[in-house]
C-alpha cells in the first residue's frame, strides 16, 4: 500500500504543479487581455437571450443586456411561451430597453434541447443585416464593455468564434451554494489562450458567415447543448475559439443541494455525450486525486502508530491540497481584477475558492459516477434523455 502511495502522490503532485503553472499562465493572460483595446469597429450584432421561469435577480440580469457600451446591436428574448412566469419581467425590460429588444415566442421544441429551439427559430427570423451572433444567458449580469470586447476578437477573420466563462457569486451562505461557486471556479480555468477551448453558450460571439459555414444548425437538430454541439461544428471546420477572460460574467445564485447536484450532474453528463475526450481526462485527474488523500492518510497514521518514520508520507499527503488551495487563490486574484465591480464581494468569499476548492474534486467524482449510469437529465423543468449528440428524446415536462 506504501509503494502504491508513493507513485500515486508523485503522479498527483506533478498534475497539481502543472495545474498551479497553468493558472499562473491563465492570470498572467487574463492581465493582457485587460489592458488591451477592442477598438471601434462594431459590426451589427444580434444578442441572443433564451429566458425560461423567475429566477433571482432575472430583471437586473435583463437590463444589463440593455446596456452595453455598443452602438449597434438589437436584443432578442425568446421564450416557449407567453404562460412562462419569465414573460412578464422580458417583455417589461424590451419595453423601457433603450436599444431595439425583442420577445420572440419559440413554442415547445420536438426531438431538441427547448434552449436550442429557442435559438434557432429566433436566428431563423433574424434579418440578414446582422453581422455577429452574441449568445447570452438570463442568469448572467455582464457589464457594461461585455459586448465590445467579446466581439473584438472576430476582427482576426481566422478567428472562428470569441467565447468567455460565467463566475458565481453566491446569494446564500448555505454549503450548497459555496461547494457550487467552488465547482463552477474550476471550470473557468479550463479555457486558455492556446488551449483546445469550448464555447459557453452564456457568452459566446460568432460571425453570421461563420455560423451558416459550419452548419451549426445541423449540429443543433437534435441536441440539447447549444455550446457543445457549437463547439464540435467549429472543431469539425478546423475553426479556432478565442478564450476573452475580459468578458468573465458574474451570476448570483443560491441553490440547495438537489439544486446543486441537479445542476452538476447535467454538467458532466452533457460533457460525456458531447466531448468524451474531455469526459475521460478529467474523469482519470479527479479519481488520482481522490485517491491520493485517503490512501495517504490511511499510511501515514499506520505508521504513526506503529512507531515508523511517517513525515514524508503526511508531506506527500497534504502537498496536493495545498496546490489545489493555491489554484484556488489564483482563480480568486484573476476573478477580482476582471469584475471589479464584485471586488469586494469576491475577496470576502475567497475561502469558499480556496477552502472548498481543496475537496471539490470529490463533487466532481461524483458527478463522473453518476454519469456512467444514467443518460436523464433535468433542466429548467424539462426531462431529456441524452442518446448521442445528434439525439435527443424529450421525457416530460
Amino acid at each position: 500500500m506504501e509503494t502504491l502511495f508513493y507513485y500515486l502522490a508523485i503522479a498527483q503532485i506533478g498534475v497539481g504543479v502543472y495545474l498551479v503553472w497553468h493558472g499562473l499562465r491563465w492570470l498572467a493572460y487574463a492581465r493582457r487581455r485587460m489592458r488591451r483595446d477592442p477598438g471601434f469597429n462594431a459590426p451589427r450584432a444580434a444578442v441572443l437571450c433564451p429566458c425560461k421561469g423567475m429566477e433571482p435577480g432575472l430583471e437586473h440580469n435583463l437590463v444589463a443586456l440593455t446596456e452595453f457600451d455598443y452602438r449597434n446591436y438589437e436584443i432578442f428574448f425568446v421564450l416557449a411561451s407567453a404562460s412562462d412566469s419569465a414573460y412578464t419581467t422580458v417583455k417589461r425590460v424590451a419595453e423601457h430597453s433603450k436599444v431595439p429588444a425583442h420577445v420572440i415566442i419559440a413554442d415547445r421544441p420536438e426531438g431538441c434541447g427547448e434552449k436550442v429551439h429557442n435559438l434557432r427559430v429566433a436566428i431563423e427570423q433574424l434579418p440578414a443585416e446582422f453581422e455577429v451572433l452574441v449568445f447570452a444567458d438570463s442568469d448572467g449580469r455582464p457589464g457594461r464593455f461585455w459586448l465590445r470586447r467579446l466581439v473584438a476578437p472576430l476582427n482576426d477573420k481566422q478567428a472562428g468564434a470569441a467565447t468567455t466563462m460565467r463566475w458565481l457569486i453566491p446569494n446564500g451562505h448555505n454549503l450548497a451554494t459555496a461547494l457550487l461557486a467552488a465547482w463552477n471556479a474550476s471550470i473557468v480555468t479550463m479555457l486558455s489562450e492556446k488551449g483546445k477551448n469550448f464555447c459557453w453558450g452564456g457568452g459566446t460571439a460568432i460571425r453570421r458567415s461563420v455560423f451558416d459555414e459550419i452548419r451549426v444548425f445541423e449540429e443543433w437538430y437534435h441536441s440539447v447543448s447549444d455550446d457543445y454541439s457549437m463547439t464540435r461544428a467549429l472543431q469539425h471546420a478546423g475553426r479556432s475559439i478565442v478564450f476573452v477572460p475580459e468578458c468573465l460574467t458574474p451570476a448570483y445564485v443560491d441553490v440547495d443541494f438537489r439544486g446543486l447536484l441537479e445542476f452538476t450532474n447535467r454538467q458532466i453528463l452533457i460533457t460525456k455525450v458531447y466531448s468524451k475526450k474531455n469526459w475521460a481526462s478529467g474523469a482519470a485527474t479527479h479519481l488520482l486525486y481522490c485517491l491520493t488523500l485517503p490512501i495517504g492518510l490511511e499510511v501515514t497514521l499506520s505508521n504513526v502508530f506503529a512507531t515508523l518514520p511517517a513525515f514524508q508520507l503526511a508531506l506527500l499527503t497534504f502537498v496536493p491540497m495545498l496546490l489545489a488551495a493555491i489554484r484556488g487563490g489564483l482563480r480568486v486574484a484573476a476573478a477580482t481584477e476582471v469584475l471589479q465591480t464584485s471586488r469586494t464581494q469576491i475577496v470576502g468569499q475567497a475561502w469558499m475558492y480556496i477552502v472548498l476548492g481543496v475537496f471539490i474534486p470529490y463533487l466532481f467524482l461524483v458527478n463522473f459516477v453518476m454519469s456512467m449510469f444514467t443518460r436523464k437529465v433535468r433542466w429548467r423543468g424539462v426531462t431529456y434523455e441524452l442518446i448521442s449528440p445528434q439525439q435527443t428524446r424529450i421525457l416530460g415536462y
